[in-house]
């Protein structure tokens, strides 16, 4: 999906005269990650912002739509050099949630106070 979007984004830029934004490196980042995600932030919202209007277009017009909004969105981001010699692991692997309706959280918690966990582990 998203290449097709971003295809349409690049257009709608080109038709504009304008330059699609870039992912670019921290100048500090010697491993080149393009940390700095410029393009793929505009590409997803791009993606969600149509989808929400063809949506709202297709109720009004049909009373129903085909398309789905999304709820939620994840991303693992590999970052960082090799965890080990060998590894597929990056120092800076992670995931990134997006929660877009809110309604997907059904509660927060407290949380509780911290324990000993070496005491707790060992007992």
């Amino acid at each position: 999906m998203l290449k097709a979007y971003h295809s349409v984004l690049a257009q709608t830029y080109k038709d504009a005269g304008e330059e699609l934004p870039r992912n670019k490196d921290l100048r500090d980042d010697k491993h080149k990650d393009k940390i700095l995600r410029e393009l793929d932030c505009k590409v997803i919202e791009f993606m969600h912002d149509q989808i929400i209007h063809q949506v709202a277009e297709d109720i009004a017009e049909k009373g129903y739509s085909e398309y789905k909004l999304f709820d939620s969105s994840r991303g693992a981001f590999m970052e960082g050099g090799p965890a080990l010699d060998g590894a597929g692991i990056a120092e800076k692997t992670h995931i990134q949630l997006c929660i877009r309706n809110l309604n997907c959280i059904k509660g927060l918690f407290l949380p509780r106070k911290e324990i000993n966990f070496l005491r707790y582990s060992l007992s």
